[in-house]
């Protein structure tokens, strides 16, 4: 190779190389798995669509306890495609809110720069972020019904915008659930009845955590009353429609959360609806009531029934046979509607089941023998029925009380009539007020006095335990003992005198024969006696049953009116 001189050389040196025919890339691409990073507290941004929309409950704890240990766990972070900053991916704006104040508060290095863990933005990235959040805010520090349900209309737009076509609640139950974030449909159903007809009208109760409970009682006073309003509203020339009614009605009440009663909401609805449509208050709420637990029936499906046990036979007949005890022919009228059954709906749970006991009868022929041993005349009753008591029971978070599962427990037994008894002991709550309790209290005088064949002498009355007693009858048979029929308007006559009012004029009835018969009137006749004439003098097994429960109810009523409700008071469902 020829000698070249210095200049050469240094030209050949200055020459240029090979050039890039690509652009130049400004920044790194993300990575495409997840790595490990450390970001500045400048490259962070919180969650534009973060659900949590007031501060969280926890706040200060968490603070205090990031300030002295530092972040736990790494927060996940992404970054959107194009992006100059990164997100949280899930959860964790709380926490950036905090270090931000750390950081400004102590300038403390450990704040600002934060060990997380970056994950690539996913093909459905906003949807997988949102129900992320919606997720992790579940788990750390609830989020008040208002803000879930925000979310949830949030997500079932992007899946909207994802699918280019509406959702049905079913659906987007199905896609939440799939998403890693379940929410059942009825709950959906609630939060779109929220957004929609009470955030406008009670922003402040809302955030301040009004609860599901309540949402789901102002939702069910809402459609009840827009039912009734529609039903009774066209007959009548109304200025306003329901919907600016309830707005109106509601948005008064949207004060301090703490204060907010659902009980004042309901009355001042029903107040300003009963002067709009000319109708009593009392009828109107009774109608509203009615209606929204029928709708709760005929929009769910009844629960499934409980175990399979073999349909349980009517006992024969010891007793003679009963006559039907008549309809009164002018009921005791009541302002207040009486339930219509002993089975009525519970507004208080009873008793937790007991544990089953070794000696309790597993076989399902010794069971149906043990439940009939208990029923003296079948309550008319259906599976149906029975499973639609299970369902209101349900939904409302209370206890059924149910003849068979219950047939070990208080005093159950079970007798038809117009009261339907199931458990002699047991009080619904629904009954327990005085002029029902008395309504029961007469329905049950006027059976047993039938039964006698002197029903016509029991008067329903407003005072005492209910009932009064007629004049006198003849009640001596033939061997100089008290009849039945005397008997047995003489009992019912002793226990009801003494609780009359002193206006009213007692019936002039004899009891001075009712202790030597009483025995015979409860227990029969002995042996000794013909069986005719012990059956006629003895109450019936029905009778008993209904005695014992007038008994229950009367002492309930007198403990209500004597204001005597500690100690060993006979409390409702005891």
């Amino acid at each position: 190779m020829a000698d070249i001189s210095e200049q050469e050389m240094a030209a050949k040196l200055m020459s240029d190389g090979f050039g890039r025919a690509g652009p130049v890339a400004g920044a790194l691409t993300d990575p495409v798995s997840d790595t490990p990073m450390v970001v500045t507290l400048d490259e962070l941004r919180p969650y534009e669509l973060d659900p949590r929309l007031t501060r969280n409950p926890l706040y200060d704890e968490i603070k205090a306890s990031i300030r002295e240990r530092g972040l736990d766990a790494p927060p996940p972070i992404t970054r959107r495609p194009g992006s100059a900053h990164y997100i949280i991916r899930n959860g964790g704006n709380t926490r950036l809110a905090i270090l931000r104040e750390l950081w400004t508060e102590t300038r403390d290095e450990r704040f600002f720069r934060i060990g997380c863990l970056f994950r690539p933005w996913p093909e459905r990235g906003e949807i997988v972020a949102l129900t992320g959040h919606l997720a992790e805010n579940e788990l750390h520090g609830s989020l008040s019904f208002i803000e879930r349900a925000l979310g949830v209309e949030k997500v079932r737009e992007l899946y909207e915008q994802e699918d280019g076509k509406s959702l049905s609640q079913s659906e987007l139950a199905r896609r939440l659930k799939a998403d890693g974030y379940p929410v059942p449909q009825p709950h959906i159903s609630r939060m779109q009845e929220a957004i929609q007809y009470l955030l406008p009208a009670i922003p402040n109760v809302l955030y301040g955590g009004l609860g599901r409970h309540q949402v789901e009682q102002l939702t069910g006073l809402r459609r009840a009353g827009a039912r009734i309003w529609e039903a009774r509203a066209a007959t009548k020339q109304v200025d306003v429609d329901f919907a600016t009614l309830f707005q109106d009605v509601l948005a008064v009440f949207d004060g301090t959360p703490g204060n907010f009663n659902i009980q004042r909401v309901q009355d001042e609805l029903i107040g300003q609806m009963a002067d709009l449509l000319g109708v009593v208050y009392d009828t109107l709420a009774l109608e509203i009531v009615d209606s929204e637990k029928r709708w709760q029936v005929l929009t769910s499906e009844p629960a499934a029934a409980p175990p399979a046990t073999p349909a349980v036979a009517t006992l024969p007949q010891t007793a003679p046979a009963q006559l039907s005890p008549p309809t009164p022919s002018t009921p005791p009228q009541r302002e207040t509607p009486v339930a219509a059954s002993e089975s009525s709906l519970q507004t208080k749970p009873s008793p937790m089941q007991p544990p089953a006991s070794d000696d309790q009868p597993d076989d399902e022929s010794q069971r149906s023998a043990l439940l009939q041993e208990h029923i003296i005349s079948p309550a008319p009753t259906t599976d149906r029925l029975q499973s639609i008591q299970r369902l209101i029971a349900d939904h409302t978070g209370e206890a059924h009380n149910d003849f068979e599962s219950n047939v070990l427990q208080a005093i159950p037994v079970q007798v038809g009539g117009l009261y339907p008894i199931s458990d002699v002991w047991h009080i619904d709550p629904g009954l327990d007020e005085p002029n029902r309790l008395r309504t029961h209290i007469a329905q049950f005088a006027l059976e047993i006095a039938s039964e006698a064949g002197v029903g016509d002498h029991i008067v329903p009355s407003d005072d005492g335990i209910g009932f009064s007693c007629a004049t006198d009858i003849e009640r001596m048979d033939s061997a100089g003992a008290m009849a039945l029929p005397g008997a047995t308007l003489t009992l019912l006559h002793v226990l009801s005198a003494p609780y009359l009012s002193a206006s009213a004029s007692p019936a002039r009835i004899d009891t001075s024969q009712l202790a030597g018969d009483l025995a015979v009137l409860l227990l029969g006749m002995a042996q000794r006696a013909t069986p005719s004439r012990g059956q006629s003098h003895v109450l019936t097994d029905n009778g008993l049953v209904k005695l014992f429960r007038l008994v229950r109810l009367s002492r309930r009523l007198l403990e209500i009116e004597a204001g005597t409700m500690d100690g060993d008071s006979a409390m409702p469902g005891s």
